[in-house]
């Protein structure tokens, strides 16, 4: 240990392990993260947090949030451990004498899972304002060597092409420049987001991988609105740094004045010794230890949704009523009416927030098709898109202007719509009542909330900056969402934004399920839902199967497989279809059915690497982590990772692998699956979709643990297939 370190604050639980170093004329550091066990520490000098003031900047020219001079002078001042229903919290003190702000680190894990919460609360100490331009949420170095020794992780999001990850050297974005003799660098490799759509270019998650010990991290930046986060070079190692929203790419900046507060939004870093599969399941440990309870983790009921590829919305109480009893037959447990329910004039977009039912499209009241939903068997669900008021509704001239986003005094507008401002109690109280009828007096239980356009910056009403406006705003979508729940515990929430756009556990650990793209092209799909458990549980990744009369059954069979490993989100016109291309939707329903208690225990891998998006083989697979070997090679407690279930009712046991795997047009004939976990293991390989289904051959080598698959059927074809060990 070097001579000046006063101490070594260590910290954590069965399944992590932290440890910040503390010098006396340093920055505090952190010198170890892992998944409880020793593990090389990191040994660089990047401080625990960050903070960026306009008075002093940075320490050295750059456009980094690492080196702020605030950050470079803060000083250990102590800090509290409490631990309560399994939750620990490390709370780190740090002051700037020079400055007087005052810093406290916030470190949050749940117990057996290696993963940590970070967030950071900075105080004015002083008595003058102090404006903030930039604080990290989480600052840490990585690695002790060269960029060259580590992989980064990344996913590329778009409409129509969501969670595109992909993994690639560092060194590509960080070249070996010679920092000897010059200092720190001052590039970086950094990912942003602008607006409200979160995940609208990018997932907000990352990640850096140690190519020859498997060393991971995986982290996720926990906020409904801006974020950025960077890797970049030090003359001792590679740091990584995650914060929400920052002046330099946001328009954020916030003044402290003396005695005032300011925190930032949370960041979770999941680690791992085990690679990218081992982050992924600790990651997936953290997501089902921190979400809101709900009676839908346990039920997980099947969706029927009347939108894509079927209706179109455009629904009427003729087109509506065969398809409700199509869906309740083959299978569904909910059945959610989608755009357009509301519109008595075929142009909708610009007119919708009132929410009242349609006359014209439903002559005999809307209560018909929702009567028969009941009839059915099914929960009854509406779309709603609850932040916007066409800029034609009768809401847009009944709320004041303080209910919405302004700048330079003026609504913002995008796409013929203007944006609520949920800071406002006019805004809020017009949602509540929104809801509360549809609920008492339409027994709707399901919404899905969609959201399809994009503020920009923000707001400058009421606040410092655009971007201080809209985290104010976020912030204030999040209690709405909290209090809808509270009033309503048994009302289900989608998360849906123009597909995925919104795609992060600000969100998805309020709501229950995540609607992972709008893709029409059920070609197009697999690798949208093969890369989905990586940005989403299982559990809540609604991958959309919209078979469809004129496919044929291949085809039927394809688009069913991309929703059964998932939350199965149903659609299509079913009550147009044969009697065999029927039978295999419901017997996808029903295997999706049987597999469904092992979802919320399950993590993901995916044997074929991440997938392309114009791969011609893709597969993932769920591995069961109830049997006590996945458990240990997960390093996650089952018992904080997912509520108790019992074994899947077709007799397979925990500790099975089930996985999905898509042949498109121009594949060959046959992949080779990977499954190092099952090395010089028997298998017994089946396909369990479609059970009656021929043309596909499997063959096990369990000395490679290779599992090859030959499909002799043409693309396109797919199949779920079951591995149990013997």
């Amino acid at each position: 240990m070097p001579a000046d370190v006063v101490e070594t604050l260590r910290w954590g639980h069965s399944g992590l392990a932290l440890a910040l170093e503390i010098h006396p004329d340093r920055p505090v550091t952190l010198r170890e993260l892992s998944p409880g066990q020793a593990a090389a520490p990191p040994r660089t000098s990047q401080p625990v947090v960050e903070v960026l003031v306009p008075g002093e900047g940075r320490a050295r020219a750059s456009q980094r949030l690492s080196e702020t001079a605030v950050g470079l002078r803060l000083r250990y001042a102590g800090a509290d451990r409490s631990s309560h229903d399994g939750r620990h919290q490390l709370r780190v003190r740090l002051r700037d004498e020079a400055s007087e702000l005052g810093a406290e680190l916030l470190l949050e894990s749940y117990d057996g899972v290696p993963a940590v919460r970070a967030s950071v609360r900075v105080t004015n100490l002083g008595t003058a304002p102090v404006p903030l331009l930039a604080v990290t949420s989480f600052a840490a170095g990585f690695h002790g060597g060269p960029a060259s020794d580590l992989d980064v992780l990344y996913a590329d999001s778009a409409w129509l092409g969501e969670s595109r990850w992909t993994r690639r050297p560092l060194a590509d974005h960080l070249p070996d420049l010679g920092l000897e003799g010059h200092g720190h660098g001052r590039g970086a490799f950094a990912l942003t987001s602008s607006g409200t759509w979160s995940s609208g270019r990018y997932v907000p998650m990352g990640g850096l991988s140690e190519r020859g010990s498997g060393r991971t991290w995986l982290w996720q930046i926990e906020h409904n609105g801006p974020w950025r986060w960077e890797v970049g070079d030090r003359l001792d190692g590679v740091y990584a740094a995650l914060s929400g929203p920052t002046d330099l790419d946001h328009q954020w900046s916030h003044p402290l004045a003396p005695g005032e507060s300011f925190t930032t939004v949370p960041v979770s870093v999941a680690v791992s010794a085990d690679g990218l599969t081992g982050a992924a399941a600790a990651l997936t440990a953290h997501r089902r230890a921190s979400r809101r309870p709900h009676p839908d983790r346990e039920r997980l009921p099947v969706v029927f949704n009347d939108y894509m590829n079927t209706l179109m919305g455009d629904p009427t109480t003729d087109k509506l009523l065969p398809l409700v009893d199509a869906a309740a037959a083959a299978g569904a447990e909910v059945f959610c009416v989608d755009a357009g329910w509301y519109d008595d004039g075929g142009d909708w977009w610009d007119s919708v927030g009132e929410w009242r039912p349609s006359s014209t499209r439903f002559p005999g009241g809307i209560e018909e098709v929702l009567a028969r939903i009941a009839e059915r068997g099914m929960t009854a669900g509406l779309w709603l898109e609850p932040e916007v008021i066409g800029v034609r509704s009768p809401m847009a001239g009944k709320l004041p202007d303080e209910a919405f986003l302004r700048r330079g005094g003026v609504r913002v507008a995008e796409h013929g719509r203007h944006h609520l401002d949920l800071r406002h109690p006019a805004a809020v109280a017009h949602l509540d009542q929104v809801v509360d009828r549809l609920v008492t007096e339409l027994g709707v239980g399901y919404f899905k909330l969609d959201y399809n356009i994009n503020p920009g910056a923000g707001t400058d009403v009421d606040a410092p900056s655009a971007g201080a406006g809209l985290l104010a705003h976020n912030r204030a979508h999040l209690a709405w969402l909290e209090s809808v729940l509270d009033r309503h515990p048994h009302l289900v929430l989608e998360n849906c934004a123009s597909g995925a756009m919104r795609m992060d556990y600000a969100m998805l650990s309020r709501l229950q399920l995540q609607s992972t793209s709008d893709q029409q092209d059920f070609l197009r799909y697999p690798p949208i839902a093969a890369a989905a458990p990586l940005s989403v549980l299982p559990e809540q990744a609604a991958n959309w199967a919209y078979p469809q009369p004129d496919m044929t059954e291949e085809e039927v069979v394809f688009a069913m497989c991309t929703g059964i490993l998932g939350r199965l989100y149903l659609s299509g016109n079913l009550h147009l279809m044969d009697e065999r291309r029927l039978a295999l939707v419901r017997e996808g329903v029903a295997v999706h059915g049987r597999l469904r208690p092992v979802l919320p225990r399950a993590t993901a891998c995916w044997p074929l690497g991440l997938p392309g998006w114009d791969d011609p083989w893709l597969a993932f697979g769920l591995r069961d982590t109830a049997h006590p070997d996945n458990a240990r090679s997960t390093g996650a407690a089952s018992s904080a990772a997912a509520p108790a279930h019992t074994a899947p009712a077709d007799g397979s046991s925990a500790g099975d692998l089930y996985l999905t795997v898509w042949r498109r047009p121009g594949a060959p004939d046959s992949a080779v699956l990977s499954l190092p976990h099952l090395r010089d293991r028997d298998l017994d390989a089946t396909v369990a979709y479609p059970e009656a289904a021929e043309g596909w051959r499997l063959a096990w080598d369990p000395g490679a643990a290779e599992l090859t698959v030959t499909a002799d059927v043409p693309p396109p074809t797919a199949r779920i297939l079951h591995l149990r060990p013997r």
